[in-house]
């Protein structure tokens, strides 16, 4: 999961989206947003990389930190 700077809204999500993260499930807790990947790639770097540069083209939006998820599979 990245959490971002502030939170997030209707535009910002259809953003994501258009961005290339409609794989992903964008939330926000206490005014902060989150988006929650499920993403295939060859690596956990790879995914990582690709997810964060996708959410930080959307104006506005810039990633603070990831946070661990459990239900994480590292590939086979």
């Amino acid at each position: 999961m990245l959490v971002l700077h502030g939170g997030v809204d209707d535009a910002s999500v259809d953003a994501l989206f258009e961005a290339g993260c409609d794989d992903a499930t964008v939330g926000e807790v206490d005014d902060v947003g989150y988006v929650d990947f499920v993403r295939e790639a060859a690596s956990l770097e790879d995914a990582l990389r690709s997810a964060i540069e996708q959410v930080e083209s959307v104006p506005g939006l810039t990633v603070t930190r990831m946070e661990p998820d459990d239900l994480f599979t590292p590939p086979a």
